[in-house]
């Protein structure tokens, strides 16, 4: 199997998959949820984000499949739910968002 064939289609898949993550409100909100599930209050606690521009960019991240929630009553949790994220967030926090 020669790589080069499928390299052009994975780049395009990357590129995507990077987009969804290349915008500074959705990077908090995924510093935040590195650390653990989290409802939209905690989420508007941890990073300042407004209500209204908070439920945008969950809304965004879940359609992207990059975090899903659980629901617990009327409260939704939220969390990172593609594994690829889980770890990109994980080296991600560990040099930007962790306190120094």
């Amino acid at each position: 199997m020669d790589l080069t064939d499928e390299m052009p289609a994975k780049a395009e898949e990357v590129a995507g998959f990077l987009k969804g993550l290349a915008n500074s409100h959705r990077l908090l909100v995924l510093c935040a949820l590195a650390e653990g599930e989290r409802n939209v209050a905690q989420l508007i606690e941890a990073t300042g984000i407004a209500p209204t521009s908070m439920s945008q960019h969950l809304a965004k991240l879940k359609e992207e499949g990059i975090v899903d929630f659980r629901r617990d009553h009327r409260t939704l949790f939220y969390f990172i739910a593609h594994p690829a994220v889980g770890e990109v967030m994980g080296v991600l926090y560990q040099h930007f968002c962790k306190a120094k």
